[in-house]
């Protein structure tokens, strides 16, 4: 359970500071605005994720990987339309938030959770 919520806290940091960078997507209502997001894009993540990556598996493998991308950019576009304190302007703001969110999270994951030995644990 611990696991889970820093995890969950993870991707509200990076959401929050993608946000910071990324002028086209907005995050509306404090801290918990935050947590919320980044509570609806897990779930979008774990429910819709696996489905749409599988069914864009043929492009993902035709484009090196890179199509993964695109799909990620679908998921957090659903997740704002789902939440009324997530606005994405654009695509384009979408792709660039999926991958710097992903390179967050990749990053603080691999610090805060793989150091302390929690990584591997069920």
């Amino acid at each position: 359970m611990q696991r889970f919520l820093i995890r969950w806290a993870i991707l509200a940091v990076a959401i929050a500071l993608t946000a910071k960078i990324v002028g086209g997507l907005k995050v509306t209502g404090g801290f918990w605005a935050y947590v919320w997001v980044a509570a609806i894009f897990g779930l979008v993540n774990a429910f819709l994720g696996p489905v749409l990556h599988l069914l864009a598996l043929p492009l993902t493998i035709l484009t090196l990987g890179l199509f993964a991308l695109i799909v990620n950019a679908v998921l957090l576009s659903i997740a704002a339309a789902i939440s009324s304190h997530l606005s994405i302007d654009g695509f384009a703001t979408a792709v660039w938030a999926a991958l710097l969110i992903s390179i967050f999270s990749m990053l603080m994951n691999r610090f805060l959770l793989d150091r302390q030995g929690w990584a591997h644990r069920r």
